[in-house]
């Protein structure tokens, strides 16, 4: 007969499976970083990609978070703590913030604009992203968003309170890259537009 393991510390056994222990954060955004690489070596689509980053943000052990990597290869999570996923942060207050021509894109961007402006152009942009997460948090300011002509939006995680939303690209899923825009618009305006680039102008 088999003895059972004795507890540790908190009442965990002492002798437990690493692959029930429970994940942080920093290591579930560090699957869905993952998985947008298996986007961009078309391992998966991205309506895996969605369903699986669903899977892996709701996992609480390792043994869930790693489920969603199995069937993918070269593509391992080492179950240790990982750098958080790239992000940066544009904040504006009474003021206006401008990117065009050649910059790079960080794989979540946030837009704080308080009363300013954000003017936003991705035609000539370095995207090394599938999926470029764009999470605003605007109130009584502009927001405009000039995306690549192969690029899809998905803007339906958008909430405004007595803003507006003009949204002349319309929803779709299968671009690259694929924009998802979120966050809350208060008082203020959202264009989401395409413009042929500037050097087509001359061409």
């Amino acid at each position: 007969m088999t003895e059972p393991a004795e507890a540790g510390p908190g009442g965990v056994p002492a002798q437990a499976d690493p692959k029930d222990f429970r994940v942080s954060d920093a290591e579930r955004e560090h699957v869905v970083n993952l998985l947008q690489k298996a986007i961009g070596r078309g391992l998966i689509t991205l309506d895996e990609f969605t369903e699986r980053t669903d899977t892996a943000l709701a996992a609480k052990t390792r043994a869930q978070l790693n489920a969603v990597l199995l069937d993918l290869p070269g593509i391992v999570h080492r179950d240790r703590a990982a750098a958080p996923v790239e992000r940066s942060e544009l904040k504006t207050t009474m003021s206006s913030v401008t990117r065009k021509g050649h910059w790079t894109v960080p794989q979540r961007l946030v837009v704080r604009n308080r009363m300013g402006s954000a003017d936003l152009d991705f035609r000539e942009a370095a995207i090394p992203h599938a999926v470029v997460d764009i999470e605003l948090d605007v109130t009584a300011g502009s927001v405009k968003l000039v995306l690549p002509d192969n690029a899809t939006v998905n803007a339906e995680g958008v909430e405004l309170a007595a803003g507006t939303l003009k949204d002349k690209v319309g929803i779709g899923v299968d671009g690259r890259p694929h924009f998802v825009v979120h966050g809350y618009v208060r008082a203020g305006t959202l264009e989401i537009k395409k413009k042929k680039p500037r050097w087509f102008k001359h061409a």
